[in-house]
């Protein structure tokens, strides 16, 4: 980790923070924020000290109370032992890959996501709507970053199909290697701003990581030329510090994305389908072939695009299965706390 001498401003703390702190604690205890997570510990950052501390607490009841990349934590000043994780503004968190019975979290406390995608192979609108349903749900603020447009005989026509995936989306294009077209991104990473990338390994997150920060630390490797896939580059999530004040989270490279838990993030990346369904005949309907269906009219008439409401048909079926996945979850969680 980079040698820090930071604010709590600087380091992105705010009044949401300072809020939940009393004077009496803050007397004993000091907030330091989580730059970067490794296996049973995290290294930390605040006003006057930096380092690592375990990620344990004294009364740890859930999967959502460890610390994360992103979050703000209270420590004891004299004994660095951590003592509470602070409420957060948001949170990126997904089913752990291959364990249902688990939560993995991702960051917490972003102010914007950059959803990076590649105009070759990589670019995918099923899985860019996922990304969208996740900073929908967390209350995230989605850009989408379309790099390598060399790759592409005409990047235009997939510009134009992601500006339609979500009202109000914000689409840009850039170079990750030209610092005079990655200097765009620079807006959304002002004063203690926090944003995350999220996209497939090899779409060029490293590298526009190393160009906004104007530096060539990250490793980065070229993308297989079968598939156009890359190797995951990174494998620690980690805050990098920007010269314009803000900070980038770097995250692994996520293929497998299970929605969980983010009903409200269809409904709104997909309002155009979930408007057409209010006007069915049947309020439980479920749009395969009941009569009165108004979304099997709509794509009749073409007003609506039937591979997209596949999609939202895909993910609102994923997220009711893995949603019920959770709530079991959780209620094994409360019963063996209450056998303790």
């Amino acid at each position: 980790m980079e040698p820090l001498n930071h604010t709590l401003a600087q380091l992105g703390w705010s009044s949401f923070f300072s809020e939940q702190v009393s004077a009496a604690h803050r007397r004993d205890l000091q907030p330091v924020r989580v730059m970067s997570v490794h296996r049973g510990s995290v290294n930390v950052s605040g006003e006057g000290f930096e380092g690592a501390v375990s990620t344990s607490l004294p009364a740890q009841k859930g999967a959502e109370d460890r610390a994360t990349v992103g979050d703000w934590l209270l420590i004891e000043r004299n004994t660095r032992n951590l003592v509470r994780v602070l409420d957060r503004t948001s949170l990126f968190k997904r089913p752990a890959p291959g364990d249902d019975r688990r939560v993995q979290l991702i960051a917490a406390n972003v102010d914007t996501l950059f959803v990076v995608t590649s105009c070759n192979q990589d670019f995918n609108i099923a899985r860019i709507e996922r990304y969208l349903v996740l900073a929908q749900e967390t209350g995230v603020r989605p850009v989408l970053v379309l790099t390598k447009a060399d790759l592409s005989p005409d990047p235009e026509r997939l510009l134009d199909a992601a500006r339609v995936l979500q009202s109000g989306l914000q689409v840009e294009m850039v170079d990750g290697r030209d610092p005079a077209r990655a200097a765009r991104l620079a807006g959304y990473c002002g004063f203690g701003q926090t944003v995350a990338l999220v996209g497939s390994s090899g779409v060029g997150k490293s590298t526009l990581i190393n160009t906004l920060r104007e530096s060539n630390s990250i490793a980065t490797q070229a993308v297989r030329a079968d598939d156009g896939k890359g190797r995951h580059t990174t494998s620690v999530r980690e805050m990098h510090r920007l010269a314009g004040g803000g900070w980038l989270v770097d995250t692994p490279g996520m293929r497998e994305l299970q929605m969980s838990e983010v009903a409200y993030g269809v409904t709104e990346v997909f309002d155009d389908v979930t408007a057409v369904t209010l006007e069915c005949r049947f309020a439980n309907c479920t749009h395969v072939d009941e009569p009165g269906c108004a979304v099997h009219a709509a794509m009749a008439q073409g007003t609506l695009d039937p591979d997209r409401v596949e999609r939202w048909r895909k993910l609102a079926g994923e997220d009711a299965a893995n949603s019920s996945t959770a709530a079991v979850r959780r209620s094994r969680a409360r019963k063996g706390g209450n056998k303790r």
